[in-house]
């Protein structure tokens, strides 16, 4: 995300079941770490259970690192094809959306604006409010609300498909989570 201070990048995790933002961080340089706080924030938000994490081949994802994040915590990582934009088309669909709705539409003098425009997005339009064709029109809280007492799909694996779908990273911001943080109990707005 361009600044006139400079650039900040972006890392999400997506639930592929309810395309929600499940997990971020924002940074000024696109590493291993920063991935890892997005991941973080989703295993603490989310606290999944033999899930999978699908991303591109950055060298962020195929990091020792993050393996090691991934076998710890029970996550099974899943790489797309090299070059294959379609592979990765859910995570490619929030970034087009974040562009399109947010960053196409203004500039910030300083990453800490920058920042908290990131927040304000996700945490306040595009997470509790902006509706998705694929979810019944509903936003990602409304359509996990209307659905609390029903479990997401599972996949031919027996793996959940509503578990963590990394998506390639913007320019980075801090991770403004708790470690502690509680999943709110009434998510409907």
């Amino acid at each position: 995300m361009p600044t006139w201070a400079g650039f900040i990048y972006l890392a999400v995790v997506l639930d592929a079941w309810s395309r929600r933002v499940v997990g971020w961080a924002i940074g000024e340089t696109m590493t291993a770490e920063l991935v890892l706080a997005a991941l973080n924030m989703a295993l603490q938000q989310r606290r999944p259970d033999g899930v999978i994490h699908h991303s591109d081949q950055g060298s962020q994802y195929t990091s020792i690192a993050f393996g090691e994040r991934c076998r710890r915590m029970g996550v099974r990582p899943s790489m797309g094809s090299t070059g294959d934009a379609y592979d990765n088309a859910m995570a490619e669909s929030f970034f087009a959306s974040l562009e399109c709705e947010l960053i196409d539409r203004r500039s910030w003098q300083t990453k800490t604006e920058a920042r908290l425009a990131l927040f304000t997005y996700i945490e306040g339009w595009y997470n509790p409010r902006r509706r998705h064709s694929a979810l019944e029109y509903l936003s990602p809280m409304n359509f996990e609300s209307k659905h609390a007492s029903t479990s997401p799909p599972r996949s031919e694996h027996g793996l959940p498909t509503a578990g963590v779908c990394v998506v390639v990273a913007t320019p980075p911001v801090d991770n403004p989570a708790p470690v502690d943080l509680e999943r709110p109990q009434n998510l409907s707005l």
